[in-house]
């Protein structure tokens, strides 16, 4: 057991089964390379400036996968709940593009970039777990990158390596590092949890497994990609 692995979800619930059933996927994601020099300030900014854009292509998916989970929500409070999410992720695109402006990167430009391969294939995947099972398969194919990035905050601030003055991803590793973003991320390993009690999750679990470790392996090749772009 790795210190991180008590940090989201209740001990002996689902979140937890899925994120320890798959611990080099989630560890080669969770502390990839682009994470750690995110960390000690060294990545290159054609990588982070690439990775920018397509998490902006990706959010939009992200926003779609959202709006599918009012589909297949289990209850009105959930349908509530997530119609909820849709509305804030969009708002999210607006900020994202903010954002991105403020490392060099217009409105116009990301807009019209095209999806790498890396996130098709990643907001693909996670669209069609939604489409094809229930609201228990999807948000397990979701939960990597809602909870994954909370857990990247955590592990960045406590490295020791760390760039901590002077660092110009500071105010990446803010927003994730934050109270707002660490309860989201702790609620979604929550409702993993929830579902996981509600849906069978654990009769179903040696389905559920495989997908929650290729959603961290796809988000392992979405960091890939920023530092292949800055090669």
């Amino acid at each position: 057991m790795d210190r991180w692995s008590t940090e989201f979800g209740a001990k002996g619930g689902l979140f937890r089964r899925l994120r320890d059933g798959c611990a080099a996927e989630w560890e080669a994601y969770t502390w990839h390379p682009f994470v750690r020099a995110l960390s000690d300030g060294t990545l290159p900014l054609a990588a982070f400036r690439r990775y920018l854009v397509q998490d902006y292509l990706f959010l939009l998916h992200f926003a779609r996968a959202e709006a599918l989970a009012v589909v297949k929500a289990e209850s009105v409070e959930a349908m509530r709940e997530k119609a909820a999410a849709v509305g804030a992720i969009l708002d999210e695109t607006r900020m994202h593009l903010l954002y991105c402006a403020d490392w060099g990167l217009p409105e116009s430009g990301v807009r019209a970039e095209p999806e790498s391969a890396e996130t098709v294939g990643y907001t693909r995947y996670v669209m069609d777990r939604g489409l094809s099972g229930d609201i228990l398969d999807l948000e397990v194919a979701l939960a990597p990158c809602a909870v994954g990035y909370g857990e990247v905050a955590l592990r960045i601030l406590a490295d020791d390596r760390r760039m901590a003055r002077g660092n110009p991803y500071e105010s990446w590793i803010a927003m994730y590092a934050g109270d707002e973003y660490q309860r989201l991320a702790r609620g979604a390993a929550a409702r993993i949890d929830a579902l996981g009690r509600s849906h069978g999750g654990e009769a179903r679990f040696a389905l559920l497994a495989p997908v929650f470790a290729e959603a961290a392996r796809l988000e392992a090749r979405f960091w890939q990609q920023g530092l292949d772009a800055a090669r």
